[in-house]
């Protein structure tokens, strides 16, 4: 009797760690399939500009719910999450010549940017950090339960759309892009708002871009 019981636990055991491995190796990959950053296109020529000081930044149209899921997979439009696509460079020798502290070959520091996203009805739209965007999205989208590896891993893919606003930008760089998130107003889902400028400031000069 003693046996049989001993034999049954280490069954149990046996069953319990094997199923245990299964779901790590299951959900070892990354809770979202983010499309490698590496493959973002150029800016599309439909990107709206402003240039002040030497500097022109630029942002691209608003993406449709099927394009931010093609990137991300995510529902981030569900979680309030506005992903915005800009660009920031020194202007061409064509136009305004750079920064004073670039053509020194000082390069800029992007920390002291201060960005603001207003709708046409003066809502501000909350600027968030790429984890902070993250745990928007996975409460959105009903994930609680996962393999803290695969977390870590969308993370890391996640981010790498980020704009880097934490390293200074060299003259040599030229330019920066990346994706700047924004959570609505009422955290309520994204209903293509309308009438949004985003304005730096803290940099040369202010610009400001009338996004649509």
């Amino acid at each position: 009797m003693i046996e049989r019981h001993t034999r049954f636990r280490q069954l149990a055991c046996g069953l319990s760690l094997g199923l245990f491995l299964f779901f790590s190796i299951a959900c070892s990959d990354s809770l979202f399939k983010v499309k490698p950053a590496v493959e973002l296109p150029a800016l599309p020529s439909s990107a709206v500009t402003a240039e002040a000081g030497g500097l022109r930044a630029s942002a691209a149209p608003l993406p449709s719910d099927e394009e931010s899921q093609e990137l991300f997979e995510a529902n981030l439009p569900l979680a309030g999450v506005l992903p915005l696509r800009v660009e920031l460079a020194y202007q061409s020798p064509g136009g305004a010549v750079p920064p004073a502290a670039a053509a020194e070959g000082v390069p800029l520091e992007l920390k002291r940017a201060r960005l603001h996203l207003r709708d046409g009805q003066g809502r501000e739209w909350k600027l968030l950090s790429t984890k902070q965007a993250i745990k928007r999205i996975l409460k959105a989208n009903g994930v609680f339960l996962y393999n803290p590896y695969s977390r870590k891993q969308f993370e890391k893919e996640f981010s790498a759309y980020g704009f880097d606003l934490k390293t200074p930008l060299p003259a040599a760089e030229r330019r920066r892009q990346g994706f700047l998130f924004f959570q609505t107003p009422d955290k309520s889902p994204v209903r293509s708002p309308r009438g949004l400028t985003l304005s730096i400031t803290g940099l040369t000069q202010p610009l400001d871009i009338r996004i649509n």
